[in-house]
């Protein structure tokens, strides 16, 4: 039949997704906000603020903050926390361009690994790795990748792998951070 592909060729697929990149970085950037919670996005101006949570580390999920809550309410989560006893949420403004910097070093590192690289975001990116022939020898590559990522950037990457996309988008939930 003409105009399908034919090949056996085993098809793998990566995922790479920066764990709580906006936050794992301003954390890496100044230690002193290393194991509080942490949000970054617009400015909560004492819970009246409007839009939204660019993303919040696991100890802010922790009281139920998230990715696109508004920040009205992360406000009053973070004060519900507090008022519990917890440390107080520290709220910080988005550093896109610190942020794309960043994203520019991770994905020259995962070029050395690999050749064929999809930026979906500024945190994530799909990768071939057919080329390796089987699971076993993706799965050492994408330990190589997070290592590397780890040691020169010193921030944590979750990594899927499968057949197609979606399933490598989805494999690395069940080994996530705080999962």
């Amino acid at each position: 039949m003409e105009g399908i592909c034919t090949s056996r060729a085993m098809r793998i697929v990566g995922h790479l997704d920066m764990d709580a990149f906006f936050a794992a970085i301003e954390q890496r950037d100044d230690p002193r906000l290393c194991g509080l919670p942490i949000v970054v996005g617009a400015d909560p101006r004492g819970g009246k603020g409007r839009g939204v949570v660019s993303t919040a580390n696991y100890k802010a999920r922790e009281f139920g903050i998230h990715s696109a809550l508004p920040i009205s309410r992360a406000w009053r989560l973070s004060e519900s926390a507090r008022k519990q006893g917890n440390p107080p949420v520290t709220f910080l403004p988005v550093r896109m361009e610190r942020y794309a910097e960043v994203s520019a070093h991770i994905m020259e590192t995962l070029r050395r690994f690999v050749f064929l690289v999809e930026q979906a975001s500024i945190d994530e990116a799909y990768f071939d790795l057919s080329s390796c022939e089987s699971y076993t020898l993706a799965e050492e590559v994408c330990r190589k990748i997070k290592h590397a990522i780890q040691e020169e950037e010193r921030l944590t990457a979750s990594v899927g792998i499968g057949p197609n996309k979606l399933i490598a988008k989805i494999a690395p939930a069940c080994t996530s951070p705080m999962a």
